[in-house]
């Protein structure tokens, strides 16, 4: 195809046009791999947690927000950066969750507007049934891989969170710079 064309992301060159990517450094490409295998497991887990969940009442988005305030009742943005899910999205299932008696909205003692969100009786229960399903399945499934081979994944998963949340970190710092200085240029 040697025209532009008109996509949902602005106009797409033709293919003779398109800049060539840096080759992959071999970490990169395992990184990849990585990335893709990742992909797939999250939808198995999802999968699984859909089917767990239904043994209390719960989906997989509820479990894990309710996952998020069985030890202590946090705000809808601690909830959030806790388990890896957007703001709007838990607050979408909070309201949910309190719509349906298993979570309740507290007032927060540190924020007068950001309340806490805490788990009712009926949602202590509705986890306990899902736990009475998902430990035996947690223990197969851990079984056929192996307690070691899990524990190195998982200290290859949380170094993994950890750069790429100092890598976020540094581009929003970056970002939040280059604002900063166009708005300063803007003044002047």
């Amino acid at each position: 195809m040697n025209t532009a064309v008109q996509s949902r992301g602005g106009v797409v060159p033709p293919r003779t046009d398109w800049p060539e990517p840096v080759p992959h450094t071999e970490e990169g490409a395992v990184l990849t791999e990585v990335i893709l295998t990742t992909f797939r497991l999250n939808a198995r887990l999802l999968d699984a947690a859909q089917l767990l969940g239904a043994n209390g009442g719960l989906t997989a988005s509820w479990w894990q927000v309710l996952g998020g305030v069985l030890d202590q009742p946090r705000s809808v943005a601690g909830i959030a950066r806790r388990m890896g899910m957007t703001r709007q999205g838990v607050q979408r299932v909070a309201d949910l969750l309190v719509a349906h008696g298993l979570a309740e909205y507290r007032p927060n003692p540190d924020h007068r507007r950001a309340k806490l969100l805490a788990c009712t009786e009926a949602g202590y229960w509705a986890i306990r049934r899902v736990a009475v399903a998902a430990h035996p399945w947690g223990n197969r499934i851990g079984a056929e891989v192996g307690a070691e081979p899990l524990r190195r994944a998982l200290e290859t998963m949380r170094h993994l969170v950890g750069v790429l949340e100092a890598a976020q970190e540094t581009q929003d710092d970056q970002a939040a710079g280059n604002v900063s200085a166009s708005g300063a240029s803007m003044d002047q």
